[in-house]
């Protein structure tokens, strides 16, 4: 990865809905526009994420979605209304955002949720897309979640009772995300940050190759992550079931980078390579790692980012204004 850089510019940008995200831009500012998108969703941006790009090639944006990082209002706050945060309202925040920063295309660069999000806005424009790296591959089904709160269960059968036992007995059998986003709302304390544990217990369990998650020993984080992450689950994350898959054709043209780790839980259901049959032009690569985009993944992304970097002495393709 790139050594660790600070924004040169940053910023709050209302985006409607009593809602303002949080956005920064470092690297270089000439540079060919690059979009990170995080996952959770509800998980925020990190420092990380900067060292994806080379500074001296890239302009990087990223920007904390709806509710989560440092945008505002936060999911964690008491009687925190989830109800503006869509995967619609995301990707009008993302066209926002380019408008506001003046770009004209950039590349996608997103893992898990932020995959899920890449896709849904390059369908809806692909006309302001360059290219996507992406990793941690989704494309929000529900058989996706419904493996990730109920099927990995009998992978991980003790840490799947814990996470399962930590809803009423009476929703033990439904729909364990809408169970959860009800104890996660719950005004008492003593009942939703009990359940932001059991959720985040349940998140890192997942993940067996790879070091805890330091960001979970926050409450906040951990509450208002699990909320966001509930809120969408529940609605089947605002997509027919197969919209993503289906909706590829219009991705024609669009170069792109798919990775993922080979221990990553979620190629039970084969969706990696369901997403490169279905999109012309993407390139599906396999790396000796997980889910998370650290270690071997991490440097598989960076070598993406590096074979669509700009050739140097040319100019940045996305730059300038509208």
């Amino acid at each position: 990865m790139y050594p660790v850089i600070e924004p040169y510019d940053s910023g709050m940008l209302d985006v409607g809905d009593g809602h303002r995200v949080h956005w920064e831009v470092c690297g270089n500012p000439e540079g060919k526009p690059a979009l990170v998108l995080h996952g959770g969703p509800g998980s925020g941006c990190t420092p990380g994420m900067r060292r994806f790009f080379d500074p001296s090639a890239y302009r990087i944006v990223l920007f904390d979605q709806r509710m989560s990082g440092r945008s505002t209002p936060h999911a964690a706050e008491p009687g925190a209304d989830l109800s503006a945060n869509t995967t619609e309202n995301l990707i009008a925040d993302v066209e926002r955002l380019r408008e506001h920063l003046g770009v004209d295309r950039w590349l996608l660069q997103g893992g898990s949720w932020g995959c899920v999000l890449a896709l849904a806005y390059a369908q809806r424009h692909p006309d302001r897309v360059s290219e996507m790296v992406l990793c941690g591959l989704a494309t929000g089904r529900r058989a996706e979640t419904d493996l990730l709160t109920r099927g990995l269960g009998a992978i991980f059968p003790q840490a799947w009772e814990r996470f399962r036992d930590g809803v009423p007995e009476s929703d033990r059998d439904g729909d364990l995300a809408d169970a959860y986003h009800r104890l996660l709302m719950d005004p008492a304390p003593a009942v939703h940050r009990a359940a932001a544990r059991d959720w985040s217990a349940w998140e890192e369990a997942l993940v067996p190759d790879s070091a805890p998650n330091p960001m979970f020993d926050d409450p906040g984080f951990a509450l208002g992550f699990a909320r966001v992450v509930t809120h969408f689950w529940r609605h089947g994350s605002w997509l027919a079931d197969e919209q993503i898959l289906s909706g590829t054709g219009a991705l024609a043209g669009i170069p792109a980078k798919l990775l993922q780790g080979v221990l990553d839980l979620g190629n039970l259901l084969g969706t990696p390579w369901q997403l490169e049959a279905a999109w012309p032009g993407a390139e599906l690569e396999l790396v000796d790692a997980g889910h998370r985009a650290a270690g071997g993944l991490a440097e598989a992304v960076v070598r993406a980012t590096d074979h669509f970097r700009p050739q140097r002495g040319t100019p940045a393709s996305g730059a300038g204004d509208l």
